[in-house]
């Protein structure tokens, strides 16, 4: 896992969402690890299409449960 991309993907969380720094690992589920709810959902990956420059479609969305697996998305989908 690129840990570049961990990092400015937590920062996101902890600056736009107000996520506990700590709180957010690779393994951490998004939803019940981390406590978000659709609309924390949205506002996170709109920042992270800006941020990274990709296009998430909700058939994406749907498949990433934890963090790790945004890290990967992104991974995969850097232009």
């Amino acid at each position: 896992m690129n840990n570049d991309i961990f990092e400015k993907l937590n920062a996101i969380a902890v600056n736009q969402i107000g996520i506990d720094e700590e709180k957010a690992t690779p393994e951490s589920d998004i939803i019940k690890d981390l406590g978000l709810d659709s609309l924390d959902i949205v506002d996170m990956l709109m920042s992270v299409e800006e941020t990274f420059g990709v296009t998430i479609d909700d058939g994406d969305v749907a498949e990433m449960k934890t963090v790790a697996d945004v890290v990967k998305f992104i991974e995969d989908n850097v232009a």
